[in-house]
């Protein structure tokens, strides 16, 4: 069985972790572990597949204060209960990476989600987070590559 690129195997969990971070928005469970256990269930791959996919989800969960206090400053003109669900869960994978992965570059975070933008939301919407993203990233103080 020939191996997945790493990339695009990164590409499959971020969009488990957009799922996953979507349905939790819409439907907060109290128990993560199991609620993480039957979303994953249902997927074609194995969990440890999506080893990745966990990380973030658990990382973004972690720091879900902060990261909606970011995007609260940078979406300006737009309350934050009014910010499409599928979006505000691109952009809380997005910011998560920007502030807590450094094993990521920056550029490669605000790409894949403008691209996750693209496959789930509406055609406006890589605007709207490439707009917020290209904002925050001035803050960083590491480089974007």
């Amino acid at each position: 069985m020939k191996e997945e690129p790493k990339s695009s195997m990164r590409r499959e969990n971020r969009q488990a972790v957009i799922e996953f971070l979507y349905m939790w928005e819409l439907n907060p469970q109290k128990n993560l572990p199991k609620a993480m256990d039957a979303f994953f269930a249902e997927k074609e791959k194995p969990r440890s597949h999506f080893a990745f996919a966990g990380e973030l989800i658990d990382g973004i969960l972690l720091f879900i204060d902060e990261i909606d206090a970011e995007i609260k400053q940078y979406a300006e003109n737009w309350k934050f209960d009014r910010i499409a669900k599928i979006d505000l869960s691109i952009l809380r994978l997005a910011i998560f990476e920007l502030l807590h992965r450094e094993d990521i570059p920056p550029v490669v975070s605000i790409n894949e989600a403008i691209e996750l933008g693209k496959l789930y939301s509406i055609p406006d919407s890589k605007r709207f987070i490439n707009g917020i993203l290209d904002k925050f990233k001035d803050k960083l103080n590491r480089p974007l590559r």
